[in-house]
């Protein structure tokens, strides 16, 4: 941009913009969405979930082609999937403070563009 802004509030958002670009590349496997333990019963009368709290069932959940997606996992999967959700909420984070940090050098430098004379 040919007009970036300078001054401190200007230096704090490069900063910030470029500590989150450190910090991130693109991972292959992030995954978005969320990972939910819901509890089910199986049917069976002589079962403990009849009574009790039910069977734990994993599901995960997200959005693809605009529309809500919800699998479920296997409990053998869950802290992988739960690892791999967090840190694609991580760089989601990430990215909106890269974003932000873009949007604010922006106004930053919309305001410190000299007003021409009338």
């Amino acid at each position: 941009m040919k007009n970036d802004p300078s001054g401190p509030q200007a230096a704090r958002w490069r900063q910030r913009k470029f500590r989150m670009l450190e910090l991130f590349s693109i991972p292959a496997d992030l995954l978005p969405g969320s990972l939910i333990m819901s509890r089910t019963r199986c049917g069976k009368p002589t079962c403990h979930c009849a009574h009790g709290e039910g069977h734990e069932a994993w599901t995960f959940t997200f959005m693809s082609d605009g529309k809500q997606r919800v699998e479920r996992i296997p409990r053998d999967w869950v802290q992988a999937v739960r690892q791999r959700v967090e840190a694609g909420r991580e760089f989601q984070d990430a990215v909106r403070e890269v974003l932000t940090a873009n949007a604010e050098l922006l106004i930053l430098s919309r305001k410190q563009r000299a007003k021409p004379h009338r």
